[in-house]
């Protein structure tokens, strides 16, 4: 863990279910340091998460107090202290709604912020709305949906600097339960992608949503009967879920300017399908987008 020669102006923390990832970050916006681990809100008690905190942040810290905002699941009913939902459409963070966690050690002011919240259909996000808001301070004067690949896949649909609605997709689960704990498990094997494969299963996926679930298990007849390729098996699982995802979000990304936020790998696949239907989309990086998202809510803290 390495020990800055001043204190950071401030600290931003991207809290998940699985992982903790903070970064110290000094005048100008100037990413100073970064350290991780694997405390995530779904191994922590209450009680534990100021300590899981102070690991990776402490040798960071100076005599006087140091402002922590943080996003994502910390704020859940089940974190360090909820943060209630704000409903939509609204902008994507507010500093009015940040919520002060109960932290002991004097060094730290730690402010969680909300996620959002939408009625009909019922729904809501914890984290993306962050990005959502980092990639406005980006591109100010966007207006179109982002798309943001992950466990689970938010479509935000953003106007006049709001978001007006949203809808999830389940597909990186999905992805992660059949490939690891389904019949499949035994077709796929290592982390290449068949690009071919993935091509052929989106396209089927997209014109004959319906057939998903005969098509997911003709995988595992295929590879018994003519020996599919593990590379080929997985392009075509991501195919066809992303495949599905996209028939059921057409309306989100027909003839509308798409920009996605996420990781890499993600993204490029994402950008591939919209691609081959003839909507070429923008990509963020979700940790760009995520810093400077708690960014805009520094002066709602700041004296």
């Amino acid at each position: 863990m390495s020990i800055l020669p001043s204190p950071p102006r401030w600290i931003a923390a991207d809290w998940g279910t699985s992982n903790l990832r903070v970064r110290a970050v000094g005048p100008g916006g100037q990413v100073l340091a970064e350290a991780e681990s694997e405390e995530g809100m779904g191994s922590l008690a209450p009680e534990a998460f100021e300590p899981a905190l102070l690991r990776l942040v402490g040798p960071w810290l100076g005599p006087g107090v140091t402002p922590v905002l943080a996003a994502g699941m910390v704020g859940a009913r089940q974190g360090w202290v909820e943060a209630p939902y704000r409903a939509v459409p609204c902008a994507p963070l507010a500093a009015g709604g940040l919520v002060r966690a109960p932290a002991r050690d004097p060094r730290i002011a730690v402010f969680i912020a909300p996620g959002l919240s939408q009625a009909k259909p019922a729904d809501v996000m914890r984290g993306e709305e962050t990005q959502i808001a980092g990639a406005l301070a980006l591109h100010p004067d966007f207006d179109g949906v982002f798309c943001l690949p992950g466990t689970h896949s938010k479509w935000a649909r953003v106007s006049a600097g709001e978001v007006v609605g949203f809808q999830t997709y389940m597909t990186g689960e999905l992805f992660a339960l059949l490939s690891r704990q389904s019949v499949l498990r035994h077709s796929l094997g290592g982390e290449e992608t068949d690009e071919a494969a993935f091509d052929e299963a989106l396209s089927d996926a997209l014109s004959r949503p319906e057939r998903g679930a005969a098509k997911l298990f003709s995988i595992r007849a295929e590879s018994l009967l003519t020996g599919l390729a593990p590379a080929a098996a997985r392009g075509r699982l991501s195919g066809l879920l992303i495949g599905m995802e996209l028939a059921g979000a057409r309306p989100w990304w027909l003839g509308q300017r798409v920009m996605l936020i996420g990781s890499p790998g993600l993204c490029a696949a994402y950008a591939r399908a919209l691609a081959a239907q003839g909507n070429p989309a923008e990509t963020l990086p979700a940790a760009a987008c995520s810093l400077a998202g708690l960014a805009t809510l520094l002066p709602g803290i700041e004296p």
